[in-house]
């Protein structure tokens, strides 16, 4: 009996239930690391050239 109600209904998994309900802490994410290389802090060559790169695509609209 139970077979048939599978096959006809299908399995349906949920998810688990958190036992205090509370979410998880959400981390502080920080962008320190990511802004240094774009703006080529860092030494590289390569991120030197694409800040360059960066700056001038920003300002080609710029008038004034």
């Amino acid at each position: 009996m139970d077979i048939e109600k599978i096959l006809t209904e299908g399995i349906v998994f949920k998810g688990s239930k958190s036992s205090d309900g509370k979410k998880k802490e959400e981390k502080v994410k920080t962008k320190a690391k990511k802004k240094t290389y774009i703006t080529g802090l860092h030494g590289s060559g390569s991120a030197k050239m694409k800040a360059e790169y960066r700056r001038r695509r920003a300002n080609r609209h710029k008038q004034g």
